[in-house]
């Protein structure tokens, strides 16, 4: 399985870090973890910006963050445009992990609020292929 799979719109077919799509074909949002100096990423990054060190490890995204920012799309980019309306957000897990993904269809708009807790959780998008969304924990 390669990194194909991943997301609406993709680019790149091969990474380091291609394990990251059969993580999510396992049900789990990872991120990596520097073995050398224990700088946190997320999306997943094999090379560490920090140290400059190649050794990794894979850490799972598990329980809640706050929602620090938010924007409702009204108008798609390019493979995007029949998903629209639609709300991204920035969550912040702690540890200097943030991750950008949309929420959950199911949270009305009104409903979305800064601070509100939210999880990352795998999706598997038409077609097969595989992403991330944000989800009140149900």
């Amino acid at each position: 399985m390669g990194f194909e799979r991943f997301g609406i719109v993709n680019y790149t077919k091969e990474t380091k870090v291609v394990d990251f799509v059969k993580h999510l074909d396992e049900g789990k949002v990872m991120g990596t973890q520097c073995t050398k100096c224990k700088a946190k990423y997320f999306p997943p990054r094999a090379d560490c910006p920090a140290c400059l060190s190649s050794s990794f490890e894979w850490i799972e995204m598990t329980g809640k963050g706050k929602l620090i920012t938010f924007i409702n799309v009204n108008y798609g980019p390019i493979g995007f445009e029949d998903k629209a309306p639609y709300t991204l957000g920035i969550v912040d897990f702690g540890e200097s992990l943030q991750a950008l993904a949309p929420l959950d269809k199911d949270i009305k708009k009104e409903n979305v609020s800064i601070g509100m807790n939210l999880e990352i959780k795998p999706i598997l998008l038409e077609g097969g292929g595989l992403s991330y969304e944000f989800r009140t924990g149900k």
